[in-house]
């Protein structure tokens, strides 16, 4: 209290890595705000620093470590700062971070989102110096965590955390531990406030969508969509992300009924050489894959197929890799996401020998963005002059009169602005420029 006023605490929450990251860190502010705080994007304007934490790569890594030291300086000038870091890094480094950088007042592992309110007040109390958990438990998280979401019309549910696949290359599995999914009915609850708060989309999140409910039984993925899809007030169902050796024919035929869920499969296949993919552990070979393709494009011929790739992985031949832009070639997807291989300390694969060169690495990843984008575009250039029904977004970052969305594929659509179209409306762009990345359209 500042001359009898009431000053508001503030938090920066910075956020490192994938989608569960950013839904982790929804409910991490949702405790903050009960506490009274709320949000701002300046560092030094805020009274508690939150850094959400990434691992996967070493880049990611590296700008958390200079954040670390940026926010040094701050908290040098601000004292009361209160410093603490959550996620996968958190949950891999330990009181190791604090031994480095002591000006961290606080480190949670992944499965310790719950309890950021109760470290806040112990520090705000002054009760303890340092606070470190990160003990991974079996035991599900608690379901009364408030939640403050980012966005205005799509919104993130976690269906399940931890990973039990232990591809050699992930330091997933260690860091989130064994899977354990959430149940039906509270996935539906959360879902349902969603609706009710205005919420269009809804994506479901796991490290495996396709193995939930293995343990607790009471509803598989497949069941779950269909749940999901009948909630009233949402328009779109996505998912992330999917394990081909556990995607279902059910799971397909759920996208193919489902009203509402999104003709959209991302499939990582990480590799196109059956040699590369044993030695990743991913457990299913091209073959395999293939038939799942075949069954996914027959069922539902409309959808869009998106993939992982990770170039320069340990072992890595030339032939190798041609067999993989080969497997690009045969399977055309809509789009991909491509990888260096990045070494991960505690992984099988960082002890691999015949590490890769980064040079070569670079090389062939040029290479293969080069096939992809030629593929991207001929899929693009297909829709030109069709009608795509498109989520609108709002406006572009470049022109607040060109609008922007996603159709049910996932592709991003922008437009001229009529003046009628408002964020949340299912509008009909019809589609005049296809290019790479984006399909430019007019609204009908």
């Amino acid at each position: 209290m500042v001359n009898g006023i009431l000053q508001k605490k503030r938090a920066f929450i910075g956020i490192y890595g994938c989608q569960m990251n950013i839904s982790d860190a929804e409910r991490m502010e949702g405790q903050l705000a009960a506490l009274g705080y709320e949000r701002t994007e300046d560092m030094a304007d805020a009274d508690l620093i939150l850094l959400n934490t990434c691992c996967v790569r070493k880049t990611a890594e590296d700008k958390v470590y200079g954040k670390i030291g940026e926010i040094k300086h701050i908290k040098r000038a601000k004292p009361t700062l209160i410093f603490g870091l959550t996620g996968c890094m958190a949950q891999k480094e330990g009181d190791a971070l604090i031994r480095r950088a002591p000006h961290i007042d606080f480190v949670l592992g992944t499965n310790k989102v719950h309890e950021l309110k109760a470290t806040v007040q112990e520090l705000e109390s002054k009760r303890r110096g340092h606070i470190v958990d990160v003990i991974l438990s079996d035991a599900p998280l608690p379901e009364n965590v408030p939640i403050e979401r980012a966005g205005r019309l799509s919104a993130w549910v976690p269906i399940m955390y931890g990973c039990n696949n232990f591809c050699t290359y992930c330091i997933v599995p260690y860091v989130r531990g064994r899977e354990h999914s959430r149940q039906p009915e509270d996935i539906v609850r959360e879902v349902e406030e969603a609706a009710a708060q205005g919420f269009k989309e809804i994506t479901l999140l796991g490290q495996n969508v396709n193995s939930y409910g293995k343990d607790h039984k009471r509803a598989d993925f497949a069941e779950l969509l269909l749940m999901v899809d009948a909630v009233k007030g949402i328009e779109r169902v996505r998912y992330m992300t999917s394990h081909p050796k556990d995607l279902s024919l059910a799971v397909i035929s759920a996208v193919q009924q489902g009203r509402h869920i999104c003709p959209h499969f991302h499939l990582p296949v990480q590799h196109g050489s059956d040699r590369i993919l044993k030695a990743m552990n991913r457990v299913y070979r091209k073959d395999a894959y293939r038939a799942l393709v075949a069954q996914i494009r027959e069922s539902v011929p409309t959808a869009s197929l998106t993939t992982d790739l990770i170039v320069g992985f340990p072992g890595e031949t030339e032939d190798d890799f041609a067999e993989l832009l080969d497997f690009l070639r045969e399977i055309r997807y809509d789009a991909a996401y491509t990888f260096l291989y990045s070494k991960r300390s505690g992984t099988p694969a960082a002890t691999m020998t015949e590490q890769v060169e980064d040079a070569v690495k670079k090389e062939r990843l040029h290479r293969l963005m080069d096939v992809q984008n030629e593929i991207s575009f001929e899929k693009n250039a297909a829709l030109l002059g069709t009608i795509q029904e498109v989520l609108a977004e709002g406006p572009s970052r470049t022109d607040e009169d060109v609008w922007t969305g996603r159709t049910g594929t996932n592709k991003i659509v922008l437009w001229q602005k009529k003046g009628h179209e408002t964020e949340g409306d299912l509008v009909h762009v019809r589609i005049t420029q296809p290019q790479t990345w984006v399909l430019k359209g007019e609204l009908q």
